[in-house]
Order: structure tokens, then C-alpha cells, then sequence
């Protein structure tokens, strides 16, 4: 594989990852929030699953990537 072609996969998976935080972090505070007020929050649980879900599959992918720059050849 072309060692510029995964740095620049690597790149943009690291930012999906650091995304992907952020918005962790925004749906637990919204379920966290909705759950002060009495709120019903089955709805914001079952998005935090599909996104952690997301998440799982972004890091793999960085994981995977990292270990294939380190094989990659050096130009």
C-alpha cells in the first residue's frame, strides 16, 4: 500500500475518532440532562449506542492503519 495513502486514511481516521468524542461526550451530557428534568431518555440511549457503535469501527479502522503505516514502505 502507498505510504502517502495511509498517512493520509491514518489522518482522517484520527480526526473521526476525535469527532467521535466530542460527540460522545455532547450525547452522554444531553442524556444526563434530559435525566435531571425527569425526562424520557430512551431515545438520546439508543443514539449513544448507534454512536458508540461508530466509534468502535473509527478506532479499529485508526488501529488498523497505524499498523499498516508502520509496514509500509518508506519512500
Amino acid at each position: 500500500m502507498n505510504r502517502d495513502f495511509v498517512e493520509r486514511a491514518l489522518a482522517q481516521a484520527e480526526r473521526h475518532v476525535a469527532e467521535g468524542k466530542v460527540i460522545l461526550a455532547r450525547q452522554r451530557a444531553a442524556i444526563a440532562a434530559s435525566e435531571l428534568i425527569g425526562g424520557n431518555v430512551a431515545r438520546f440511549k439508543e443514539f449513544l449506542s448507534v454512536f458508540e457503535d461508530s466509534q468502535r469501527v473509527h478506532v479499529a479502522d485508526r488501529d488498523r492503519l497505524r499498523k499498516d503505516l508502520e509496514n509500509a514502505p518508506r519512500s
